[in-house]
Formats: C-alpha cells, sequence, structure tokens
C-alpha cells in the first residue's frame, strides 16, 4: 500500500473569532490528483497556505511522507513542492524565460526553463516581457515557472481562471499528463470532475464531502452547499 507523500490530521485554523478551517484531514497519495473545491470562502486558499508554511495551524498536525512536518515557505522548493498562484504573478522587468528560470532548482536552468515553457505551449515567447502578452498566455507561464522545479507535488490555485473553455481543455490534458502528485483549488467544475481521483470539498471551513468525482456529485451535501437546495 503506497505511503501518504502528505497528510492533513485534524486541522483547524482560528483568526480571532472566525474558524477558516475546522477539523480537516486529507490524505494525498504519491501520484493522484486531488482537488479541494467549495463554495467562496470554504477556507480552500486558507488550505494551501497551511500546506505552504504561510499560516500555521491552530491545532492539527502535518506529515510528509510519513513524519512529522512542520512546512517553511523557504523549504519548500528543496522538498519538491511547487505551487501556482491565483492571477499571474509575473516580474515585469524580466523576460518570460527569466521569470521561468526563477523556479529551476538545478544548474541547468536555461534549459531546464525553456523545455518547461515549450510543454506548457508557450516557448515561443520567451524573449517576451509578461505585460505585454494575453492573460491565457501569461497563465501558461506561470505553470512553465512551477513545472520547472520538477516539483514531486504540484499545487495549482485556480489554474483555469480567466481561461476559455478551449485553454481549460488544454490545462485537463496537461494536468492528467504530468504523473505527479497534484493538489488542485479550482472552481471550474468540468476540469476538477475529470481530472481528479480523489476531491474533498468544505463548506464554512468544514469538510463535509470526500470521495471520488462519481461520489462527490451524486452527494447530496455537496449539491446543498453549492445551491442552497434542501438535501
Amino acid at each position: 500500500m503506497a505511503t501518504d507523500e502528505l497528510a492533513l490530521h485534524h486541522i483547524t485554523v482560528r483568526f480571532g473569532g472566525l474558524t477558516a478551517l475546522d477539523d480537516v484531514s486529507l490524505r494525498v497519495t504519491p501520484g493522484k490528483v486531488v482537488g479541494v473545491i467549495g463554495p467562496n470562502g470554504a477556507g480552500k486558499t486558507t488550505l494551501f497556505n497551511i500546506i505552504c508554511g504561510f499560516v500555521p495551524p491552530t491545532e492539527g498536525t502535518l506529515t510528509l511522507d510519513g513524519r512529522p512536518w512542520r512546512p517553511r515557505p523557504h523549504h519548500l522548493s528543496r522538498l519538491g513542492i511547487a505551487r501556482t498562484l491565483q492571477g499571474v504573478g509575473q516580474f515585469a522587468g524580466m523576460t518570460v524565460l527569466e521569470n521561468v528560470m526563477v523556479g529551476a532548482r538545478h544548474r541547468h536552468a536555461e534549459t531546464e526553463a525553456l523545455t518547461a515553457l515549450d510543454r506548457c505551449g508557450v516557448a515561443r515567447y520567451a524573449s517576451a516581457h509578461p505585460g505585454a502578452l494575453p492573460y491565457a498566455i501569461r497563465k501558461r507561464i506561470e505553470l512553465a515557472r512551477a513545472l520547472v522545479a520538477k516539483p514531486r507535488i504540484l499545487m495549482l490555485d485556480e489554474p483555469a481562471g480567466g481561461l476559455d473553455a478551449d485553454e481549460i481543455a488544454w490545462l485537463g490534458t496537461l494536468i492528467k499528463d504530468l504523473g505527479t502528485t497534484v493538489l488542485l483549488v479550482e472552481h471550474h467544475m468540468d476540469l476538477v470532475m475529470s481530472v481528479c481521483d480523489e476531491i474533498l470539498v468544505l463548506d464554512f471551513g468544514k469538510p463535509i464531502a470526500l470521495g471520488s468525482p462519481a461520489e462527490i456529485s451524486a452527494d447530496p451535501k455537496v449539491t446543498e452547499a453549492y445551491l442552497g437546495a434542501a438535501a
């Protein structure tokens, strides 16, 4: 049986009187694509920030490769963990290639950055500056910057935001072909259902469902959380 690569154990996060996450547990095994979904304000980004070490849990623990783990943002890269951000965050004064090279961990950064750009279909923009490029292209550059580190765990935060149907279809194919562990926060349900092996559903910080896409689609608690319908 595969060892959990990353696991959250009964994580609770409170900000003053607000409970952002309430007793959340999640196990991620190597090579799986795990989605985290929920309405706005459900706690999805807080969960990502816990894993990245930006927010400490009020209660609960994390393990990495079966060992207790306290995340630190500056340690993520050498542990093989990469994250994309909502929107795009490139450096305006640098070329596309230079932006992607920022994410490289190895000596041959330029070669690896070009390979990552090519995999994301945007190698022809290597010498351009990001600010002059369309949003969808910049989203691909953001993804290339995460992939250049060759992460074993890739955290994607709303990667389909602002993309059209063709771009989302391309993204889904890429995610399925990566062969790496992926944690995906996303609002586009078609993408989530097509690429994820398992999905965690949060509502006001509480986990209300965990299962396969088919199980999540059929769960009345999920329908109620999203639509406000009676279960």
